[in-house]
């Protein structure tokens, strides 16, 4: 069964750092995209982040390009999610999601419906 267990979370300050990390076990690690989502509270998931673990390819959302940055220890089946300068508006549930990568694409990435399997999310609050 394939498990994916987040981790990290935690409230800080309008522009501190966190990071979270995403353990995937049970999958082919090595060639799947791995992406991280947030889910604020009334609104929709949207896709922040993608890593394609067999070239480290990434991707980012416009909301946190040049502040998130994603990477993965493909010998730990880990992926990370290094978010700076937090602000208020990044506060919700942050899930990672997993997919076998040939379908994950640029066209594809950021929706949540393209991915299969799903962690259980991490709450991340940012006080201003």
């Amino acid at each position: 069964e394939v498990q994916l267990q987040a981790s990290g979370g935690g409230m800080v300050k309008s522009g501190g750092s966190l990071r979270l990390s995403c353990v995937v076990s049970a999958f082919t690690f090595g060639t799947s995209g791995i992406a991280w989502f947030r889910q604020a509270p009334g609104k929709e998931r949207e896709g922040l982040a993608c890593i394609r673990t067999s070239d480290g390819a990434t991707w980012y959302g416009d909301s946190v390009k040049e502040r998130f940055t994603i990477s993965s220890e493909n010998d730990k089946n880990t992926v990370y999610l290094e978010m700076n300068s937090l602000k208020p508006e990044d506060t919700g549930i942050y899930y990672c999601a997993a997919e076998e990568e040939i379908r994950v694409t640029p066209a594809t990435m950021m929706l949540f419906s393209t991915f299969t399997y799903w962690g259980q999310g991490t709450q991340v609050t940012v006080s201003s």
